[in-house]
């Protein structure tokens, strides 16, 4: 590994690298400070440690998710610091990274990684995920590719990245585009060909904005909670379609006129991997696209969630919003740059 001058900055957020059970229920519940998370993973590495919030991503929000960007950009102020860790729970890291993604416009990396091992657990994998993570925010090789996850020593640029797995060590996966790479245990990084990058969004400070439902589509399924979350404020739903994003004639009747109230609908879909296409009639991905749902591309209901929820805080026009969506989804503009 080169020498560098400089330090990391690690951002603590909780989740469970930082977990242990409380002994008063028997509950695993974030716990440890940074500078503990730290302390376990016994590195030499220079460090700034700070403390943002002690939560198990399950219980974020997106001004939480919008904090943790805040916090990256104040980071990077600071020449010195040559990039940032976030440690951070799983469940929604997908999430809270992606916004990173979206939002960050600086070469230096923000590096996301956490652990499936709670602290106290007998073979924590949180220190090893801490080092490693630690080693790529500090590299050179990282530089100008955006937020990255990295766990269990792989390392995945975060469009189309999601958890797949509850319980191994090696939690999360992108179906799609693959790894972006690995740092081995010796602290070598081997990353492959960079990703496009398109122009950072600027989410002002107001916080979330307007409400974003997911709605789910299967057998059976009619427009009850569609309509229920227009009526609770809604001015954004992701449908969890099925197959290539088809749902049937009911929900594409209600999408028709949400859209027309100038709602802005989009459409992913529960299948593991693959493109979201409009092909099929009769309540299918066509007729959504009809009834002027826009496709989320490579991106799965999670992540197509967080970039309306992002749009919408911008207070872009519902147009604006379609544009950014069918880009930022588009498989072609995913792909990583072919090697001149």
């Amino acid at each position: 590994m080169e020498s560098v001058t400089g330090h990391v900055v690690l951002l603590a957020t909780g989740g469970t690298i930082a977990s242990r059970v409380d002994a008063t229920d028997g509950a695993t519940v974030a716990a440890d400070t940074g500078g503990t998370v730290l302390a376990a993973a016994g590195t030499s590495a220079a460090v700034q440690v700070v403390d943002l919030m002690q939560k198990g991503s399950y219980l974020l929000t997106f001004d939480d998710m919008l904090a943790v960007c805040e916090a990256v950009h104040a980071a990077l102020e600071a020449p010195e610091t040559l990039g940032v860790v976030v440690t951070h729970g799983t469940d929604t890291m997908e999430e809270t990274a992606y916004l990173a993604d979206l939002l960050h416009d600086d070469p230096r990396p923000v590096v996301f990684t956490g652990s499936q091992r709670a602290a106290d657990s007998p073979a924590p994998d949180g220190p090893e995920n801490l080092r490693t993570a630690i080693t790529l925010a500090a590299s050179s090789e990282a530089r100008g590719r955006g937020a990255l996850i990295v766990f269990d020593g792989e390392v995945f640029a975060l469009p189309g990245t999601r958890k797949t797995e509850t319980t191994k060590l090696r939690a999360f996966g992108n179906p799609d585009l693959g790894s972006a790479g690995s740092v081995a245990t010796t602290g070598e990084v081997l990353l492959g060909a960079a990703p496009r990058r398109l122009a950072a969004l600027d989410i002002p400070p107001t916080g979330a904005g307007s409400r974003v439902d997911i709605v789910a589509c299967y057998p059976g399924a009619d427009a009850t909670l569609f309509t229920a979350a227009l009526a609770a404020g809604a001015r954004g739903i992701v449908l969890e379609a099925t197959g290539l994003g088809n749902a049937n004639a009911e929900l594409s009747d209600a999408v028709r006129h949400a859209v027309q109230d100038g709602v802005v609908v989009v459409t992913s879909t529960r299948v593991h991997a693959g493109p979201v296409l409009g092909v099929y009639g009769a309540g299918g991905g066509r007729t959504l696209e009809d009834a002027g749902a826009v496709p989320s591309g490579l991106l799965r209901p999670s992540q197509a969630r967080t970039l309306l929820q992002a749009l919408l805080a911008l207070g872009l026009p519902a147009e604006q919003v379609v544009h950014q969506i069918r880009r930022r989804g588009d498989p072609a503009l995913l792909a990583p740059v072919p090697p001149h």
